[in-house]
């Protein structure tokens, strides 16, 4: 089996794709990083899809993404909510992290060199939700080239790295259904950008809506606990 790195989130979209790693015969090891958002709802979501999954290892490493702000999720800045569907794929949303898919994703490829893993998986879509500019096929298409360029094991031709973005071209129905073959217990990921104290979703951010909207289109009941 060979080694792949999957960035897991804790996110119904990331743990699909850890699934899709799985289902490709990948001994996949899992990668999450605490960037100094809000709230840590999503790391805990992690570490149970991690294990559920059967992760050959699950690391948490932070990068304090706060310390420059300039995001609803990692600054004072207030989340938005009751978004229209046409508003939240117009312009690029305050929920945008400056920089932090490139720095994710390049935390990933240094674990990935040091497994000697070719592969990386990332769970980004650029269908339901496009307002993000790191989410786009020739965003990862750049980071690839990137990957081999920056390397010792890319220059010295010992590792061709690839980016996998499984979902990118998916709906939210799509990966619901796709998780559901799968196996995925999506009772064990979080989503929402503003939950509650004791983890509850809003119903009502970005996150919340396409969620929602997507277990619907799947005809799949939400297991999601919202906020009372």
């Amino acid at each position: 089996m060979r080694p792949a790195v999957v960035l897991l989130s804790g996110g119904l979209d990331s743990a699909v794709t850890a699934a899709v790693a799985r289902s490709q015969g990948f001994a996949w090891h899992a990668l999450s990083v605490d960037y100094g958002q809000r709230h840590r709802f999503e790391l805990d979501a992690a570490r149970k899809v991690a294990k559920a999954l059967g992760a050959v290892n699950h690391i948490v490493t932070s990068v304090d993404l706060s310390r420059i702000g300039g995001s609803a999720l990692t600054a004072d800045i207030p989340v938005p909510k009751d978004r229209a569907e046409a508003t939240m794929s117009t312009g690029i949303p305050v929920t945008y992290v400056p920089a932090r898919n490139t720095v994710m994703l390049s935390v990933a490829l240094g674990y990935a060199e040091t497994l000697g893993a070719a592969d990386l998986f990332v769970g980004v879509n650029a269908v339901d939700y496009s307002g993000y500019p790191d989410c786009r096929p020739e965003y990862l298409a750049a980071f690839e080239r990137l990957a081999n360029l920056a390397t010792k094991a890319g220059v010295e031709g010992t590792l061709q790295f690839k980016i996998h973005a499984p979902l990118i071209a998916m709906t939210k129905a799509e990966i619901v259904r796709r998780g559901m073959e799968l196996g995925v217990n999506f009772a064990q990921t979080h989503s929402c950008y503003d939950p509650d104290s004791h983890g509850g979703a809003c119903r009502r951010c970005d996150a919340c809506q396409l969620r929602a909207k997507g277990f619907s289109e799947a005809g799949v009941p939400d297991p999601t606990i919202y906020a009372s």
